[in-house]
């Protein structure tokens, strides 16, 4: 898992502008560090704008991604942690936290999937999660529940 997600992707912001500028911010690590080209931002706003937020998965979690070919050079993910939440659609959920995801293929990202299903079937992992003090005791709880 640590390969999966380095320590610099980890990330708490206090606020976005709305859910565009939230797409921008929880990419941008995944840019910085090589792992996705600009381009992956523009794919996942126009996959959001032709079918919606579907990433969207519960309260407080977006799993944000495109397909491999949208912009991905190699594996990896990008967790933002929003202090003040945002909506992707009017009616949708609050969201507080972003899981982005870089797959390179369809298999290389299943540990890291498994990771972010241990921590949003639980409300008290999201609710420590989104509530981290620091960005490494965010990376520390988010390895720690892929190892479980």
């Amino acid at each position: 898992m640590k390969n999966m997600l380095q320590r610099e992707n980890v990330q708490i912001v206090e606020s976005v502008k709305d859910w565009i500028d939230a797409i921008h911010v929880g990419v941008q690590p995944l840019i910085d560090g090589g792992y996705v080209e600009a381009r992956y931002i523009d794919a996942i706003i126009e996959n959001t704008e032709k079918f919606g937020p579907y990433y969207v998965l519960c309260k407080d979690l977006a799993l944000l991604h495109a397909s491999s070919e949208q912009g991905v050079l190699k594996k990896q993910l990008a967790i933002t942690i929003l202090r003040q939440p945002v909506r992707f659609k009017p009616d949708g959920f609050d969201v507080r936290l972003l899981v982005t995801l870089a797959a390179s293929d369809s298999e290389s990202h299943m540990q890291a999937m498994q990771a972010v299903s241990n921590i949003f079937t639980d409300e008290k992992r999201i609710e420590q999660l989104a509530t981290a003090k620091t960005a490494d005791d965010a990376y520390t709880q988010f390895i720690a529940a892929a190892n479980e």
